[in-house]
């Protein structure tokens, strides 16, 4: 599917690549584009059974996502600014939520809006020439898609702190310093690593990631020890599909496993 701003394509069996496709304007977040984002989630990948893994990235080498379109909030007053930030709250909820593992492949700056929509994302690869940032204290506003929240419980409470007060931008390498992400690539090679831990994911048993993903989602505003009864439920429903013997198996015998992967 091609788009006005989002491509959305099967890479391989079971790995699709949804791309923000707005180069001249760095793939900035405009209303247009947001509600792309929308009609695509609940028409073509919600219930699309073929999807294993999602790899999200922005078109060019310059800019994943550089954020919101600020053009579009000078007319906006309060009511209209929550009625926006409510809608770009839902989509994003509802993109973190998909029952199937999504890598986000940040290349060039991803601030603002873009560092919220990556945040969503399970983790995130990036490429050497990243940048990120949360600036939007520096146009007289705070983060309003989730950023404070998401960020904070990425990399804790104190650095948070400090990126959203200053607004300041930091390179990737800092990000893995900090763990916003799990590996920084040259941007050349962006594309292929991130084909390549799809490629093992999508041989891992479906049942166990989409569970695994949920515990760890919700488990984040429960009380510890209700969130670790809800792990022992999940575990415990592994122990309910076929796979669970096919892994053993496959470890005892010293071989590859053959997991049915639905």
């Amino acid at each position: 599917m091609i788009g006005n701003y989002l491509h959305f394509e099967e890479a391989e069996k079971g790995i699709f690549i949804l791309t923000f496709n707005r180069p001249k304007a760095l793939n900035a977040l405009n209303a247009e584009l947001i509600e792309e984002l929308h009609n695509l989630i609940q028409h073509q990948i919600i219930g699309n059974t073929n999807i294993r893994v999602l790899l999200v990235t922005g078109t060019g080498d310059k800019a994943f996502i550089a954020g919101a379109d600020i053009k579009e909030f000078l007319p906006m007053d309060s009511n209209s600014a929550l009625s926006f930030a409510s809608k770009v709250q839902d989509l994003l909820k509802t993109f973190e939520s998909l029952p199937y593992p999504v890598i986000g492949l940040v290349n060039g700056y991803c601030l603002g809006g873009g560092s919220e929509l990556a945040l969503a994302c399970d983790y995130i690869i990036a490429s050497e020439n990243a940048i990120f940032g949360q600036p939007e204290i520096r146009f007289g506003i705070m983060t309003g898609w989730g950023g404070s929240q998401r960020l904070s419980r990425s990399i804790g409470k104190n650095r948070t702190m400090e990126l959203l007060m200053t607004g300041r931008s930091f390179n990737a390498r800092e990000a893995l310093s900090m763990g916003l992400v799990t590996q920084v690539v040259p941007l050349a090679e962006l594309m292929s690593t991130g084909l390549d831990a799809a490629r093992q994911l999508v041989a891992l048993p479906a049942n166990a990631l989409r569970l695994t993903k949920k515990v760890v989602l919700r488990g984040q505003d429960m009380e510890v020890y209700q969130a670790c009864e809800m792990e022992s439920q999940a575990f415990a429903l592994c122990f309910a599909n076929a796979n669970k013997n096919e892994g053993v198996n496959a470890f005892l015998e010293k071989r590859k496993p053959q997991f049915n992967i639905k």
